[in-house]
């Protein structure tokens, strides 16, 4: 998975709308200036509601490369059965490869307790973007910081939402798993209302 953040954005962007329409949302950011920091700060909670959640946080882990089993369909929080190790290439190559079993697939994951499948690599976050077990504020940091970020600023990450299909899983999910908390689209919108806010984080003086 990809890391999901934020980066410098040339000032150009902002001296028009930016409106374009993505396979399966619509990147059309309020007007800068329009969103007060206390709807930013709101607009952020609802992010971290997703970003915490077990469809994403599960494979936002840290150095010790081990996805987590945690949600209701897993019955209790513990790291990913069979001693899965995904090393630190993020992908298994040193152990076994994540896509031994999460295979690349086309269309739904419904059947319960098979290994989640999507028409791309199957990997962990980047180490960088650990999110597991972590706070509002540490991820709303790390989110905004670009030497952890991936180097994105909000308009990319909105961007990167809607192409990355592992991120697409999380909001059906199949097979009897819950999904991530609201929608692709609200998401996408949060995580723009959050940018024109000026990416305020709960912390913040």
């Amino acid at each position: 998975m990809k890391t999901i953040g934020l980066a410098v954005v040339a000032a150009a962007l902002f001296a028009a709308p930016v409106f374009a329409a993505g396979e399966n949302v619509i990147i059309d950011p309020p007007a800068e200036g329009s969103v007060s920091v206390e709807d930013g700060l709101s607009a952020w909670a609802r992010v971290y509601e997703v970003a915490s959640h077990p469809r994403c946080s599960n494979c936002h882990v840290g150095s010790d490369n081990r996805p987590m089993w945690s949600g209701p369909s897993y019955g209790k929080t513990r790291p990913h059965g069979m001693n899965i190790n995904a090393g630190d290439s993020r992908i298994g190559v040193e152990t076994i490869q994540c896509s031994t079993c999460h295979s690349y697939r086309e269309g739904l994951n419904d059947t319960p307790h098979a290994a989640p499948q999507v028409a791309m690599n199957w990997q962990l976050a980047p180490v960088e973007a650990e999110w597991f077990g972590k706070s509002s504020v540490e991820v709303c940091n790390q989110l905004r910081d670009p030497d952890r970020n991936g180097g994105r600023d909000y308009l990319e990450t909105a961007s990167h939402l809607d192409h990355d299909l592992i991120l697409h899983w999380a909001w059906n999910p199949g097979g009897g798993r819950e999904p991530a908390p609201y929608d692709l689209q609200s998401h996408v919108n949060d995580v723009l209302a959050w940018g024109v806010a000026g990416t305020p984080c709960p912390d913040d003086e």
